[in-house]
């Protein structure tokens, strides 16, 4: 009984059911559980899920181990809640999933947890690529993450359930839903926890419907790290504006009722509410944890009788509904069942190939790839400048798309820091545009969460910098959904962001920034990057199209410096003005201007301007140069890379990111893939942060280092 293996939690199990005895009558008031022999089963296949586990492990079969052992009274937080309550859970939900599956029916949940386990692709969720507690007919969105980044979508989810029908649009939640978003004890002190539930204290004291439960289970320990005795409730217990509920998890009736009162609550006030129940960590964090080194035996000893399954059963025992004997045999029955199961599925076929491994998200962009949008025509092809551009089309977006909400820091009264979204809050009403707090985790977040609820969020990020703020929301959250759910989930959105370098007056690294390597690498991810004003256009409606469609992730890259640029080769030439609306763009399509014998130029966003700018001062020269704009920096518009290349033979690669992990380095190892022998070389920013005033200017690639190295490449050797 030293350790915390398997065998000392499943022993104790059993000796101590052995050793109780039937009463002769009843004892205590009758259960308020309904179904309780349901409930027990579900957390006997938790349990039982938990042993398999580390059995397959040991034989080379399996390859998850963090288990719900413990924790198992989450399966009364299922039974008190309705099927239909969306549910986002962390890694120890056994229960609930089993309890929420027996309510629904459907598929043998205890063989599709084995099946996750085992990485098979007959896994009804992600298909083999991750073991996740998800099932769409479940309402159970699928999570990955053990460090609550779920919690931001959360608010989004409870955020949107009267949002969606304020605006008519379907939901798949009905209108008196309650979501409910699981975590640790540990997972709660992480920053991204602390601001999602501050976000929904924020909107719920503004009014705003939040039906929202959160559920800590705490269990006390973080993998080997204690939480200090008292922490949650001293943290949360006394919280205004969060009710604060308590349970003790080892104890099934408890769980129920309490989480059916808190449940309650919230569904009649719409209200966020904060569960705190109390569980026990049983065999370790995981069968890797060897918990002896990190604990004393008689505290892990301790722990096995607040076991909720052990306890569940004495219940049943003293309430007559089971004998000792018909415990241990619905124990041992379960045992057998799980066992059998899980020979059965050890040998199912896995993943074989790259291509079927990363399926679901080249469909998603192979069918975002074809989505061709010709955007209104309401201006009279009046020339605009980029952010007028913006607007405009943000203003026809919002008129052709009842579901698209656009929303961010500043973005509604007073239409942006650089005017952007002016006029949107009043054309499209505040249920559509409107300003949030500041924190990017909850605005993208936020949007997560719409996007799994019917709409489709245009989330402003304010400037690119803020965005590694909460990078993981989409690099964690939106780009996984798809991936891990098989692409039954989906969270369309399109990420404004201000962004790069050049912008005078108002400068700094955190007002100027020039990387983007934290977003190029994200499976899945659309980047557009604008330049001209018909373009960005153009790219937006393909963008909303795109998430509309086929739940793209897009993030839509849009340069400060020439948000208000009229002029490109002189003042008052006014060249740089755009006709609204501009040609429909495909993503993945680039741009070519001219066509110049003498050297291809391929580029992007400011680098548009600066090197159209040196073609003309080539031209001059003689020296005929094309100017590519890349306009997609994921997926890179291949072709007409190696098109325009093959054209000319000579290429300036000018990429104002920084050169180490620059956008330049993916466009030059395409280039070589494809078998481009020509003469190549690039240009780009230095590895450095931007400083403040005409000191950016001494880091930023300029148009003399782009003419420079244009004439050093087209120069005969």
């Amino acid at each position: 009984m030293a350790g915390s293996d398997q065998g000392s939690i499943d022993s104790y199990f059993t000796a101590t059911v052995s050793a109780l005895t039937a009463p002769n009558h009843a004892e205590g008031p009758a259960l308020s559980v309904p179904n309780p022999l349901a409930l027990f089963d579900a957390q006997l296949g938790s349990r039982h899920l938990d042993l398999a586990a580390r059995w397959l492990r040991s034989q080379g079969k399996g390859f998850y181990t963090i288990g719900s052992s413990g924790h198992e009274g989450n399966a009364a937080v299922a039974a008190a809640l309705r099927p239909t309550d969306p549910a986002l859970l962390h890694y120890r939900s056994g229960g609930f999933y089993l309890a929420r599956a027996a309510q629904v029916g459907g598929s043998d949940p205890v063989r599709d947890v084995l099946l996750g386990l085992v990485a098979a692709t007959a896994e009804p969720i992600s298909g083999g690529r991750h073991k996740v507690f998800g099932r769409h007919d479940l309402h159970i969105i699928p999570q990955t993450s053990t460090i609550a980044s779920h919690l931001p979508r959360a608010v989004g989810v409870a955020f949107s359930i009267a949002r969606t029908r304020k605006l008519g649009v379907a939901c798949p939640w009905p209108g008196d839903a309650v979501t409910v978003c699981s975590f640790g004890d540990a997972s709660v002190n992480h920053s991204t926890a602390v601001g999602a539930i501050n976000a929904a204290l924020h909107a719920s004291y503004q009014g705003l419907p939040m039906p929202l439960l959160f559920v800590c289970e705490d269990n006390g320990i973080g993998i080997s790290t204690p939480t200090p005795q008292g922490w949650i409730a001293r943290t949360y217990g006394d919280r205004e504006g969060l009710e604060y509920f308590v349970a003790d998890g080892s104890d099934l009736v408890a769980t129920f009722e309490t989480t059916r009162a808190a449940a309650d609550w919230v569904r009649r006030e719409r209200k966020p509410a904060f569960l705190h129940l109390r569980t026990v960590r049983l065999m370790g964090h995981a069968g890797s944890d060897y918990e002896p080194g990190y604990r004393k035996p008689d505290e892990i000893l301790g722990d096995y009788d607040r076991d909720p399954v052990l306890n569940t059963a004495k219940t049943l025992i003293a309430q007559g509904i089971l004998t000792p004997a018909q415990v241990l045999e619905r124990y041992e029955a379960k045992r057998a069942q799980v066992i059998g199961l899980a020979r059965e599925v050890s040998d199912c076929p896995q993943l074989d190939s790259a291509t079927v491994v990363m399926q679901p998200l080249r469909r998603t962009l192979k069918e975002a790839q074809k989505v061709s949008v010709v955007a209104p025509d309401e201006s009279g092809g009046t020339p605009m400048t980029l952010a007028l551009a913006i607007n405009r089309a943000l203003h026809d977006v919002l008129r052709a798309h009842p579901e698209t909400i656009v929303f961010g820091e500043d973005i509604a009264r007073k239409g942006g820091v650089y005017g952007v979204t002016r006029g949107l809050q009043a054309a499209a009403g505040p249920a559509r545009v409107f300003d949030t707090l500041l924190d990017e985790q909850t605005i993208l977040g936020l949007a997560l969460g719409a996007g799994v609820s019917g709409l489709v969020p245009i989330p402003e990020i304010q400037y690119l910098a803020y965005l590694h703020n909460a990078a993981d929301q989409i690099r964690g959250e939106g780009a996984t959904l798809q991936f891990f759910s098989n692409r039954q989930y989906r969270n369309p959105m399109v990420v404004r962001i201000a962004g790069y370098g050049y912008q005078k007056g108002f400068g700094g690294h955190f007002h100027n920034d020039n990387s983007i390597a934290a977003i190029r690498d994200i499976p899945g991810v659309v980047i557009a990057s604008p330049a001209r004003p018909d373009d960005a256009v153009a790219m937006l409606h393909t963008c909303v199209a795109a998430a509309k469609t086929t739940g793209a992730v897009c993030i839509y890259l849009e340069p400060i410096a020439l948000y208000h640029t009229k002029d490109l080769y002189h003042d008052g030439d006014q060249q740089w003005l755009a006709r609204y609306p501009g040609e429909p763009v495909r993503i993945g399509q680039a741009r070519t201007y001219g066509d110049g014998a003498d050297l291809t130029i391929l580029t992007f966003g400011n680098g548009v301007w600066m090197s159209l700018r040196v073609a003309r001062r080539l031209a001059r020269a003689d020296i005929d140069v094309r100017v590519v704009d890349l306009r997609w920096l994921s997926p890179l518009p291949i072709e007409d890379i190696t098109r325009e290349a093959a054209a000319t033979g000579r290429v300036l690669i000018v990429d104002e990111t920084r050169r180490s992990g620059g956008v330049g380095e993916g466009v030059l190892a395409e280039l070589l893939a494809a078998g481009y022998t020509g003469r190549v070389q690039r240009v780009a920013s230095a590895d450095s942060l931007i400083p403040l005033g005409d000191a950016a200017l001494q880091v930023l690639l300029s148009e003399n280092t782009i003419e420079a190295a244009a004439l050093k490449l087209v120069t005969p050797d």
